[in-house]
C-alpha cells in the first residue's frame, strides 16, 4: 500500500474537498478513563480522519448515551427510575453527574490537545437524535415521552437549544475546530412504524408521523448549522444500543410482521434523512438491500456524504480482512455503475458503538478501519 497521510500533520482538512476516504467510529468508547480514552482517540484519528469527543458508558449513570444526552436539555430536567430516565420538576443527582461527566471529557479534551500542542481542524460530537431521546425518556406517570407530541416537541426544542451551549463549550476547548454534529436514531424505524411496546408491554405506542419526523429533523439541523456545526448526519444503525431494551421490546420485535414494518419504516427514515439538510447519513453495510444501496447512490451523486459502517463489532472476534471488507463497499459501487472518484464521499466506520469490546479490541478494529479507508483511497486514485 502507498503510505498513509502523515498521521502528525494538523493542517486544517476540507471536507468537501479531501481526496481521501477518511474513517471515524459511531458510538461509545470501551473502558472508564477519560484522560487515556482521548489520548488513544487523538492519535488513532489524525487528518483527515475524524476524531470525536470520547464518551464512556462503562463509567455509570449519566455517561451512558441517552444520561449524557439528557444533560444537554435546557429546563428539562431527568433522575433515573427502575425503568430508566425519567423527566422530573428539578435536576437531582443523576442529572448532575451527566452534567458534570460531560464537563469533565470537555476539559481532558482540552488538556490532553493543549499538552501535545495539537490544534483539532475537526472534531465530531454525538448525542441521541430527538425521536430516540423521547422514546428513551419517561414522563412523570411512567409512560414513554414519545407518546405526547408535546412532550416531543419539547424535547427537540429544549435539545437545540442545548446545542448551542454545548457547540460553545467544546469550541472553547477546541479553538479552531470544525464541529461535525452526529444524531444517533436507533429508534426511529420502530417509531414510524408503530412498534414501539408501552411500559406495561401490553401496547404499543402510536407511530409517528412522516411529516412530523421531516419537520423536526429539519429544525434540529438549521438548530445545530445556527449552533455552530459545519457538519451534521444522521445516524440510522438500528443496533445502536442507545435506548434501554426491555424483555417487552425483545419480544415485540420477534415478529415476522413486526420486522416487515420496521424495515419499511426505515427505508422511510433514510429517505427522510436525506431531505432534511444533512450533509451525511450514516448506515451499517449489514442492513443494506439493493434498495437501500440505491437510495445511497443517488444520494452519493448529488453530493450527500455516506458513513458505510463497513467492520462489524463482535467482542472476542478479530475483524475481518481487510480485503474482504473492501469488498462489501466495492462489489455494490460497481453493480451500480458508482465512479471509483466518489468513493471520497464515504466515511469508514464499525458498524456499531465499541463499548461493548476491551480498549486493545477497541484499537484494533479501528486500525481495520483505517485499512480499509486507505485502501479504498488507493482505489479512487487508480
Amino acid at each position: 500500500m502507498t503510505p498513509s497521510p502523515n498521521p502528525d500533520t494538523r493542517a486544517p482538512v476540507e471536507p468537501e474537498s479531501t481526496p481521501f476516504v477518511t474513517a471515524t467510529t459511531l458510538g461509545s468508547w470501551p473502558g472508564s478513563d477519560p484522560v487515556e480514552a482521548t489520548k488513544t482517540v487523538l492519535g488513532l484519528f489524525t487528518p483527515p480522519h475524524l476524531p470525536f469527543l470520547v464518551e464512556l458508558p462503562a463509567r455509570g449513570i449519566g455517561s451512558d448515551p441517552i444520561g449524557r444526552t439528557a444533560g444537554l436539555l435546557v429546563e428539562l430536567s431527568v433522575d433515573v427510575q427502575p425503568y430508566g430516565w425519567r423527566f422530573v420538576d428539578r435536576p437531582g443527582n443523576d442529572h448532575r453527574r451527566a452534567v458534570s461527566a460531560l464537563s469533565t471529557d470537555i476539559n481532558v479534551l482540552a488538556d490532553v490537545a493543549g499538552s501535545a500542542e495539537l490544534v483539532l481542524p475537526e472534531l465530531k460530537l454525538q448525542i441521541v437524535g430527538p425521536v430516540s431521546l423521547a422514546s428513551a425518556i419517561h414522563l412523570h406517570y411512567g409512560e414513554r415521552a414519545l407518546r405526547d407530541y408535546g412532550a416531543r416537541r419539547d424535547v427537540a426544542q429544549s435539545l437545540a437549544a442545548g446545542l448551542a451551549l454545548h457547540a460553545e463549550r467544546v469550541h472553547a476547548a477546541a479553538p479552531g475546530a470544525k464541529l461535525t454534529l452526529q444524531l444517533d436514531e436507533p429508534e426511529v424505524a420502530r417509531a414510524l412504524a408503530g412498534t414501539i411496546p408501552t411500559v406495561s408491554g401490553y401496547r404499543t405506542l402510536r407511530s409517528i408521523p412522516a411529516s412530523e419526523l421531516r419537520h423536526t429533523w429539519t429544525e434540529l439541523v438549521s438548530a445545530a448549522r445556527t449552533a455552530g456545526f459545519a457538519k451534521v448526519a444522521i445516524n440510522l444503525a438500528t443496533n445502536f444500543g442507545s435506548s434501554a431494551a426491555s424483555p417487552e421490546d425483545s419480544q415485540e420485535a420477534g415478529s415476522a410482521d413486526t420486522q416487515k414494518a420496521q424495515d419499511a419504516s426505515w427505508n422511510k427514515a433514510l429517505e427522510l434523512a436525506l431531505e432534511c439538510g444533512v450533509d451525511a447519513v450514516a448506515v451499517p453495510l449489514s442492513g443494506l438491500d439493493a434498495r437501500r444501496w440505491e437510495t445511497l447512490a443517488a444520494a452519493i451523486e448529488s453530493g450527500i456524504g455516506v458513513w458505510a459502517g463497513t467492520v462489524p463489532v463482535r467482542a472476542g472476534h478479530p475483524p475481518a480482512a481487510y480485503s474482504v471488507l473492501v469488498e462489501r463497499i466495492m462489489r455494490p459501487w460497481k453493480g451500480l455503475g458508482l465512479s471509483a472518484s466518489l468513493l471520497n464521499q464515504l466515511r469508514i466506520t464499525p458498524e456499531t458503538s465499541l463499548a461493548t469490546l476491551s480498549p486493545t479490541e477497541a484499537r484494533i478494529l479501528v486500525d481495520r478501519t483505517l485499512e480499509v479507508a486507505m485502501a479504498l483511497t488507493e482505489i479512487s486514485h487508480a
